[in-house]
């Protein structure tokens, strides 16, 4: 089969890259990608091209990095590709004038099993609540975000010790699989459009913020667990102790109990500064990794060796 489909593919993180790569090694007719403008990064602050923006000019394609996506001059440039479909991975909400723009539409890679989880966090949000099972979707964009009709789904699970980073790459990498089957049963014109069902009991995946990602104690410990590896390695849960800011990369529950029950937040180091472990509701959980303001992620053994607790 010849690929004739005229592509335009919107990204902008590590997360559209494997997607914009199985595209181009398959021999799909990418003709630009259009992605973040560069931004400040590190110590220097300096301009920092975007993962997908590295990927393309390694592949010779032109990059469009529009700071406003109704910039006439944008539009323009975006219309002179004559695209036939476009492809969007981790991008920005389109407005109506870009993704009705190609003559077969615009289809995007969500991280989750449509109409679960839509929003901007579906990854982080799966292990927190304890799902058990997710996936990724493609669907045809339309006004209501996250709402189009589905064009195939696949599944992935959810195994106990995932973390959101775990769990991300692997969903990087099948939905790069599921990109590229979209896009050759668009080209032989047999792919269906399947309405989201209509349902009652749907779980929001809404952006994360520091309000959020903080711990709350007075949960059982299954629950913070969840929350804390749902968040891990980014943008990861925090909490306060003794009044000072710690992020927490990873907890457990707790094998040998203090010998004294502690409210809910209250921590504790054992004798042999090798544990620390932190009160929940129900039970004691043992801090595993945490990093504190102004110091490297380390273990729980790490820090004590040079801190007080």
């Amino acid at each position: 089969m010849t690929n004739t489909l005229r592509i335009v593919f919107m990204g902008t993180p590590d997360f559209a890259v494997a997607s914009l790569q199985r595209l181009l090694n398959a021999g799909c007719a990418v003709v630009a990608a259009v992605t973040a403008p560069d931004r400040p990064s590190g110590r220097g602050l300096q301009l920092t091209p975007s993962p997908v923006k590295k990927a393309a000019q390694a592949a010779g394609l032109p990059v469009l990095q529009p700071e406003k996506l109704r910039n006439p001059e944008f539009l323009e440039q975006l219309a002179s590709y004559q695209p036939d479909l476009f492809v969007v991975v981790a991008f920005r909400m389109l407005p109506e004038l870009v993704w009705a723009m190609p003559r077969i539409g615009t289809f995007n890679l969500h991280g989750s099993l449509l109409p679960q989880y839509r929003g901007a966090a579906p990854i982080n949000w799966a292990i927190i609540n304890g799902e058990t099972e997710t996936g990724v979707t493609t669907f045809f964009i339309e006004k209501e975000i996250d709402t189009g009709q589905m064009i195939f789904q696949d599944h992935e699970l959810i195994r106990p010790d995932d973390t959101a980073g775990i769990l991300h790459d692997r969903l990087m990498e099948r939905g790069a699989d599921l990109v590229l089957k979209t896009v050759q049963a668009i080209e032989a014109g047999e792919y269906p459009r399947t309405p989201q069902p209509a349902a009652t009991d749907l779980k929001a995946a809404p952006k994360l913020s520091r309000e959020t990602t903080q711990i709350n104690w007075n949960q059982p410990a299954r629950v913070v667990r969840n929350f804390v590896r749902g968040l891990s390695p980014y943008p990861t849960a925090w909490t306060l102790i003794n009044d000072k800011f710690f992020k927490i990369y990873a907890v457990s529950v707790a094998n040998e109990a203090p010998d004294f029950v502690g409210e809910p937040g209250i921590a504790y180091a054992d004798p042999h500064k090798k544990k620390i472990m932190v009160r929940a509701a129900d039970e004691w959980l043992c801090v595993d990794e945490l990093q504190a303001e102004g110091k490297r992620r380390m273990s729980a053994e790490e820090f004590l060796r040079g801190n007080k607790l």
